[in-house]
């Protein structure tokens, strides 16, 4: 049985990436949980992750042995090994712009994801509402994801990114629990895509698993205004 090695599912914004798309997909998997302690050199996790690999985070996958880790590359060879699943798109054309845009979050983004860490459980409303008003970079991040996604659903009728689910609307999961969580604007037809998305059982799971582990770090939560 493959083994996907995740860190805390409130917080581990990577970790819900393959997560996400292993669950919705239907391709059986172990879940191992290295709880967050803290990321320096001697704590529990990092000693528990560096045993499985040299990089020292999660996500990690273990395929009966073939160990592989970094979300992009996990994704891409899921999709090798299980072409029935069909996480990427059909068209040629679909699929270099799926991973154009997967490329984008892997790299980008880094206002938003720095400014609203991923907290699935907390409602950060008032925290967001200083973030957007103070933070000029995040406004522009959003802007550019409303515009992204926005001329994806107008070209792919199905209510996906790209019709149906794949790779892209897992890597853009936790974008999704960020603005649902700190109540960032955006317009109507993306929070509709929003809805849609959380509303899919693999994505339920994991926001019904991070509200369920009641496992709150302090450090992982300089932001938050009260508790």
């Amino acid at each position: 049985m493959r083994k996907l090695y995740i860190g805390n599912k409130n917080y581990s914004s990577w970790s819900m990436r393959p997560w996400v798309l292993l669950t919705q997909a239907g391709i059986p998997f172990e879940e191992i949980v290295i709880r967050f302690d803290s990321f320096d050199a001697g704590s529990d996790f990092r000693k528990a992750v560096s045993s499985l690999t040299p990089a020292g985070k999660v996500p990690v996958l273990d395929d009966e042995g073939l160990v592989i880790w970094d979300t992009l590359a996990i994704a891409e060879y899921l999709a090798e090994r299980f072409p029935d699943k069909q996480l990427w798109p059909h068209s040629v054309a679909d699929r270099a712009r799926a991973r154009s845009i997967c490329a984008e979050m892997h790299s980008g983004f880094a206002a938003l994801r720095s400014a609203c860490p991923m907290n699935i459980e907390a409602d950060l409303r008032a925290t967001g509402q200083l973030i957007w008003r103070d933070k000029p970079a995040v406004r522009a991040d959003v802007a550019r994801l409303v515009a992204m996604w926005q001329e994806l659903l107008a070209a792919h009728p199905g209510g996906m990114l790209f019709g149906e689910f794949g790779i892209a609307d897992a890597f853009y999961a936790p974008v999704c629990m960020r603005l649902k969580s700190y109540a960032l604007p955006v317009p109507d037809d993306i929070a509709a895509y929003i809805e849609r998305l959380c509303a899919l059982p693999g994505v339920k799971a994991w926001i019904d698993g991070a509200l369920a582990e009641n496992d709150f770090r302090e450090f992982e939560e300089p932001y938050r205004l009260e508790r």
